[in-house]
């Protein structure tokens, strides 16, 4: 039991130059190289392993790590004396994709409980949602492949009506959907209560407040209690 525990992500920004000329411009995958290793700290023998998968969300994006909601879970199983140890894998930016192509890194942690939060930063981009679901499941079959015994929760999203109806209907129907055809647990919304409340969130209108932080957490026990003291 006791702090929740983060995957270190460290960012290599590559500029390239060319004799008398402008670097060109370029994109963040041109730009940037993400290694992942994994915290110094180490889990207490003994403890369960509660990971949350994610983006800015989970990594409590404008906050201390300490506000946001998987420390907050983390301090819940502390004061239920439940022998668990948490650790935040979000990282700020991340798609599908990107979660799809990091995840064997996170995989070498044996995991007992392993909360999926990831599609917000695909959903915003208009990225198609057959890549995105994609993506969501081969995520899943990965975790499934490396220990079947893993309990999976899925954290539905929800988006702005920016890019038509059809898809912001689509998207939302996507969550639900994956954990039916996949038998996991889902969180509705995971941003239930705090989406479109100006004072539960940062300037930007997306990222939860240190408030907004506290409900989310609230959304996310409801659905992992059961889990959790069944395991």
């Amino acid at each position: 039991m006791g702090k929740v525990l983060k995957f270190r992500y460290f960012l290599i920004l590559l500029v390239l130059w060319n004799c008398g000329e402008k670097p060109k411009k370029a994109t963040t995958e041109d730009v940037v190289k993400t290694e992942t290793t994994t915290s110094y700290e180490t889990v207490t023998e003994g403890d369960k392993v509660l990971l949350f998968f994610g983006n800015s969300l989970t990594a409590a994006y404008g906050l201390d790590t300490e506000e946001g909601f998987p420390n907050r879970i983390q301090l819940k199983m502390d004061s239920l004396g439940l022998d668990y140890t948490v650790i935040n894998s979000g990282l700020s930016g991340e798609t599908t994709a990107g979660g799809r192509n990091r995840l064997d890194w996170v995989l070498n942690q044996a995991v007992d409980i392993f909360v999926l939060e990831l599609g917000a930063n695909d959903g915003l981009r208009g990225i198609p949602l057959t890549e995105t679901r994609a993506n969501l499941q081969a995520i899943i079959d990965m975790v499934r492949a490396k220990n079947p015994q893993t309990k999976i929760v899925l954290a539905g999203m929800q988006i702005p009506p920016n890019l038509g109806r059809d898809y912001t209907a689509d998207f939302k129907n996507m969550y639900p959907e994956l954990a039916t055809a996949n038998d996991v647990a889902l969180i509705p919304f995971l941003l239930q209560g705090v989406a479109g409340v100006p004072e539960l969130n940062l300037e930007d209108g997306i990222h939860p407040t240190a408030e907004g932080q506290k409900i989310v957490a609230k959304t996310v026990w409801n659905v992992l209690q059961s889990l959790v003291l069944e395991n």
